[in-house]
């Protein structure tokens, strides 16, 4: 299991997983949490009623949020993780310190789907993760533990048996 660090307001029995716990001095934690809270309620999810915000901090303090919006064509719908990655991408932001992701769901922390694991991982497999309930509990994890032995751009440039310039070989 992940080395899971537990917010230190988490019940007896979810601080078990883990003896690390979060320290005072979490209060930015707790503002970006609320930030994907309040990003949560503008979800537009009309099919599955499965809200979803999220709150990404760059590492010059900015804040991206965003939603899940969903689309009658079902692939075609955004998970709010990639929201607010793809707002602050069209910022010009690439390096980000951290996100929170919220939704309405009391017994367990809400986890990024594998699609948007990936997506994150694009910009990096060391920044934080907070995966969070609606009382303001969280898991911090990072990308990496979300998504072990993965794939990401520096794999592209690693060498290959077979090099084309079009693809094809």
């Amino acid at each position: 299991m992940a080395n899971l660090k537990i917010s230190e307001a988490a019940a007896p029995e979810v601080r078990g997983l883990s003896n690390e716990v979060e320290e005072e001095g979490d209060e930015w934690i707790k503002a970006l949490i609320l930030k994907a809270q309040k990003a949560k309620e503008l979800a537009y999810c009309p099919y599955s009623k499965f809200r979803v915000g999220a709150a990404l901090l760059t590492y010059d303090g900015t804040v991206f949020t965003g939603c899940n919006v969903e689309n009658a064509c079902y692939n075609l719908g955004l998970c709010a993780e990639r929201t607010a990655i793809t707002k602050a991408v069209s910022e010009g932001y690439r390096r980000f310190q951290a996100v929170a992701i919220a939704s309405d769901l009391e017994e367990e922390f809400i986890s990024p789907c594998g699609g948007c694991r990936q997506f994150m991982r694009e910009f990096g497999d060391q920044w934080t993760v907070f995966l969070s309930k609606p009382d303001g509990r969280y898991v911090e994890m990072t990308v990496d533990e979300l998504l072990p032995n993965s794939f990401g751009p520096e794999d592209l440039k690693k060498k290959r048996m077979c090099n084309t310039e079009n693809g094809s070989t």
